[in-house]
């Protein structure tokens, strides 16, 4: 896990999952929340599978003290292995996961990519700033909006939703 802003290992951050495939836009992200100076942890994966298998627990992600579920999923639809519209539907599938939040942001404005994401439960549908600064803005509004403002239902514990 890579943690962004802080000497420390993390503890106590709130952690943002980013599924990003492009490592371009994977670093953009990393300077941007550096340069919006967030107080987060930043995990991020490169294909749908490994998002699922992240937020399942599953293989090398068991260790959930190293691999916390995230308080903000980041996702973009173009990964792959695994859309992220498939990505998305398995997440909204799963109690556990029920109250996360997931913005999906991508490059895609199509009405038709839009829709679907929304009707599969995104919280939020926005497009990847093309200029850095763009970027930095965003990421600082998310932070802003989902970790100080926006009261939130912590998840569900372990074994309470089987």
């Amino acid at each position: 896990m890579e943690i962004v802003n802080h000497e420390d290992d993390g503890a106590g951050l709130p952690l943002i999952l980013l599924v990003e495939d492009n490592p371009d836009d994977v670093l953009l992200a990393r300077r941007a929340i550096k340069k919006a100076a967030l107080a987060v942890a930043l995990q991020v994966v490169h294909d749908g599978d490994e998002a699922v298998a992240y937020l399942d627990g599953s293989g090398h992600f068991g260790d959930r003290g190293r691999h916390p579920l995230p308080a903000l999923v980041l996702l973009d639809l173009k990964l792959p292995k695994r859309s992220g519209l498939a990505v998305l539907r398995w997440i909204r599938s799963q109690p556990a996961l029920a109250t996360t939040p997931v913005v999906v942001l991508t490059s895609s404005s199509e009405d038709e990519d839009i829709q679907k994401a929304y009707a599969l439960g995104a919280n939020s549908y926005l497009l990847k700033p093309v200029a850095f600064h763009g970027l930095v803005q965003l990421l600082g509004v998310l932070d802003l909006y989902w970790f100080r403002n926006n009261l939130s239902v912590p998840p569900p514990a372990l074994g309470a939703w089987q």
